[in-house]
């Protein structure tokens, strides 16, 4: 293959040829090697950029969901899916219903072989064909139990089955209520610290306010610090004090969620949900109670112990079983047919079966008892749930529409009053330690009610709270955005 220049094979440079053919027997003589170097790094290169170009599709949506923000129903749900206690309990159904078929079936039969009638005395010792009697028998053997019972150890399994289902819609609750309420302490911790990281960028600026003061009023070459610079000194510290213990507490926080849910730790969470929307709220808890979780549990549980007592009832009545057999003996001798039938002979019912019997139905007893005591603490806790969360809610109203405006507006005056010479820059961070304590008693009042809100909230199986609209800003999340 002969190499030819590139404007020999394009049209465009036909009016040059004369020129180029002056260099054609420099450029024949070049191999082939170098435009083989030339392109090989490029597709080389085109391959490298498509490979990473392929990766990063793949992996940027991961990275775009890890950054996206965690809101509480994506939590919950995250806490179902990756909860073993809720496998097992299925586990555990299944494992009872499987049970519960075979318990209805009858027993298997049994087959026997048996070498009746041997002599092992006289001449004919050991001799299977000398003696009349001697006998090679096959026999069959069945057990029939009643129906009644049959069904009684059926229905005893799948009560079982029951109370497992029963015991995973109470985890299932509780993981919900645990899972929510260790969102709503990270989302209340957040905004401790950034309300702290806020109240140490103001104690910083005061506090150089201060210097730049106490540097104009005292005389040329003195130090002597003041007493605002003091104040303003010793309110940075403990602000820095505060925001440490408040950083710490946020990194338990997040380790609480994950351990929940399974996602990173530093996944921002997203905005929190109106605490107002309760299905619970309207008609109060009384219509609902046999929904309650640990009720549902309870009325398994005793569903269960009255199955347990019906099949003691059923075995009160013995089992019979018969049994077929041929025996096969000398040509000589007739072979034979047996038949036989078997029933136990309860003999000492009153001592034994009948005690079972009332051990059961004690049990029995005893679950009901149970059960309306729980009932009566699950609607006395319930409603004390309801009234300390609407009491929550009405406090944050009252903080809201009065008692912050108020805390701002003693900030603004004290401040007005130390740029004006009137008040000491002391007075500034009294105001603004006031104000920032009742911005932290905000927080904590808003987390006891949430904690209140997902307890109500995740009560029920059915209940969804989660699509509830985002909580409305507050006006201190308003000033400081």
């Amino acid at each position: 293959m002969m190499w030819l220049p590139a404007c020999v094979v394009r049209s465009p440079c036909s009016s040059s040829w004369s020129r180029d053919m002056s260099t054609l027997p420099t450029a024949m003589s070049r191999p082939e090697r170098p435009v083989v170097r030339a392109v090989a790094p490029n597709r080389l290169f085109q391959a490298t950029a498509l490979l990473i170009a392929l990766w990063l599709g793949v992996a940027s949506p991961v990275r775009a969901s890890n950054n996206e923000p965690l809101v509480l129903a994506a939590a919950v749900q995250a806490a179902l899916a990756r909860s073993q206690a809720l496998n097992a309990q299925d586990a555990a159904a299944r494992s009872a219903r499987e049970a519960a078929v075979a318990a209805g079936q009858r027993p298997d039969p049994v087959l026997r072989f048996s070498l009746n009638s041997l002599p092992i005395e006289g001449d004919n010792r050991f001799s299977t064909s000398a003696e009349p009697m001697t006998s090679k028998a096959v026999s069959l053997m069945q057990a029939f139990p009643a129906e009644g019972k049959r069904q009684a150890r059926s229905q005893r399994f799948e009560r079982e089955a029951d109370v497992a289902l029963a015991t995973r819609a109470q985890r299932a609750a509780s993981l919900r209520r645990d899972t929510a309420i260790a969102w709503f302490e990270r989302h209340a911790q957040e905004q401790r610290v950034s309300l702290l990281r806020a109240q140490l960028n103001e104690n910083r600026l005061q506090l150089q306010a201060a210097e730049a003061a106490t540097r104009g009023a005292l005389p040329a070459g003195a130090n002597s610090p003041s007493v605002d610079w003091l104040n303003a000194r010793d309110a940075v510290t403990q602000a820095q004090q505060a925001l440490l213990g408040a950083e710490a507490g946020l990194v338990n926080a997040r380790q609480a969620l994950a351990r929940w849910t399974g996602t990173n730790p530093d996944q921002p969470l997203g905005d929190a949900p109106a605490l107002t929307p309760l299905a619970l709220s309207t008609n109060g808890f009384a219509p609902q109670l046999q929904q309650h979780p640990d009720l549902a549990l309870a009325s398994a549980r005793l569903a269960s112990a009255e199955a347990d007592a019906e099949l003691a009832r059923q075995d009160r009545q013995p089992d019979w079983s018969g049994e077929l057999m041929f025996s096969h003996r000398r040509p000589r001798f007739d072979n034979m047919v047996s038949l036989a039938v078997s029933v136990p002979l309860q003999w000492d019912r009153p001592q034994r079966q009948d005690r079972v019997l009332a051990a059961r139905l004690a049990r029995v007893d005893e679950l009901q008892a149970e059960r309306e005591e729980r009932a009566r603490e699950a609607l006395a806790e319930t409603e004390r749930w309801l009234a300390a969360w609407r009491a929550g809610l009405e406090q944050l109203a009252l903080i809201d529409r009065e008692r912050l405006p108020w805390a701002r507006q003693r900030v603004d005056l004290a401040q007005a009053a130390y740029r004006g010479g009137n008040a000491r820059l002391g007075d500034v961070l009294a105001a603004r330690r006031m104000a920032l304590a009742l911005e932290m008693e905000r927080v904590e009042l808003h987390l006891s009610t949430a904690r209140l809100w997902a307890r109500l909230a995740y009560l029920l199986p059915d209940a969804s709270p989660t699509d509830a609209a985002p909580l409305a800003p507050t006006a201190a999340a308003t000033q400081k955005d």
